[in-house]
């Protein structure tokens, strides 16, 4: 009985300890992790050169407002280094659905896929490919653009060490919040 009580505390420790969020507030191109009520690190963030408001439909170069979960990585992005959110999630889908933009196959597919963790259809009208990530090659032109632009298709971007630096806060499933 005590092993049995061993094993099910152990397997709930991760959870217990993983308490870091991300907060993304896109008016102040600001990226901040939290854990409970406590900023552990702030950083300044670039956003999709769309301007301001909610991510619509493929290319229109918006930064999604919502709540979105980390679904991937990638190690050998050409910007560094690229944590997948689950971009479109439900809601998404919803609006979607009710626009027209997606039949109700697709929206039945990305809440099916949102639901299990896994990452949403990307090749759909709303788009896809969303994500936290550096900025590639950090040359001077390429740092003063990051600096004073908001110039992704739609993602947030920091710059490369801090990309690194914020991998140690992530994992598949943490939660990540996108307000205007």
């Amino acid at each position: 009985m005590l092993r049995l009580v061993l094993v099910t505390i152990i397997a709930f420790i991760p959870e217990v300890l993983w308490c870091y969020e991300v907060l993304i507030y896109k008016n102040e191109s600001k990226l901040v992790v939290t854990s409970g009520k406590n900023t552990i690190k702030s950083y300044k963030i670039s956003t999709g050169r769309g301007g301001i408001g909610h991510k619509e439909q493929r290319g229109d170069n918006k930064t999604p407002i919502g709540t979105y979960r980390v679904v991937g990585f990638n190690e050998k992005s050409k910007f560094d280094y690229f944590i997948r959110l689950n971009y479109p999630n439900a809601k998404d889908a919803f609006y979607g659905y009710k626009s027209g933009k997606i039949s109700l196959p697709t929206f039945r597919a990305i809440v099916k896929a949102v639901r299990s963790g896994k990452t949403p259809p990307q090749h759909t009208m709303l788009g896809g490919a969303i994500g936290i990530h550096g900025i590639g090659d950090e040359t001077p032109e390429q740092l003063h653009i990051h600096n004073s632009l908001d110039w992704t298709e739609g993602c947030i971007a920091l710059r490369n060490a801090e990309i690194q630096e914020l991998r140690a806060f992530i994992q598949i499933g943490t939660r990540v919040v996108i307000k205007e």
